[in-house]
């Protein structure tokens, strides 16, 4: 229905600019279609169309603004959620601070060299330590960890096996 509204308004709007042009382009060519006073009265509808326009485009901007808002606030909120599933698998996982680090690292994409550069350990300690996230998890490389999280998002499971297992519970 906004729609509607939009194309009614700016098809005003469209309407009246026309009307100017062509008005200014009579006046200075000499030609005058219509009388003065019928000009009038339809040079002051279309002041007012364009003014219900202006009037419009500034309630929708204004509206735009506070949708923009919203959308921006929800995603804060599920961003904070995000990181709460995260700390809570973290946890039930019983993994150190030093896997928790590189956990975060693994879920945010990050290589074992450049892992290993950010922490100042070795690729070998970094490869350690993901495997020990690996095992406590229960994957067995970083997509299947990074679906744990999805499938969370999502409220489903994404694998063909652990979909097949829902359905036989």
């Amino acid at each position: 229905m906004r729609n509607y509204w939009i194309v009614a308004i700016l098809s005003v709007q469209i309407v009246c600019a026309i009307f100017f042009v062509l008005n200014i382009l009579w006046s200075i060519l000499g030609f005058a279609p219509i009388s003065w006073q019928i000009s009038e009265f339809i040079e002051l509808g279309a002041a007012v169309g364009l003014m219900l326009g202006v009037v419009s485009g500034a309630m929708m901007l204004r509206w735009s603004m506070r949708r923009y808002r919203d959308v921006q606030n929800r995603l804060r909120v599920a961003s904070g959620a995000f990181l709460d599933l995260i700390e809570d698998r973290f946890t039930d996982w019983g993994l150190t601070p030093a896997e928790r680090d590189v956990a975060m690292f693994v879920l945010k994409g990050f290589s074992t060299a450049e892992i290993a550069g950010f922490r100042g350990k070795s690729e070998g300690t970094v490869k350690a330590q993901t495997n020990a996230i690996y095992r406590k998890a229960g994957v067995t490389g970083r997509g299947q960890l990074m679906s744990l999280f999805v499938e969370d998002l999502l409220g489903e499971p994404l694998a063909p096996q652990a979909m097949a297992e829902a359905a036989a519970d």
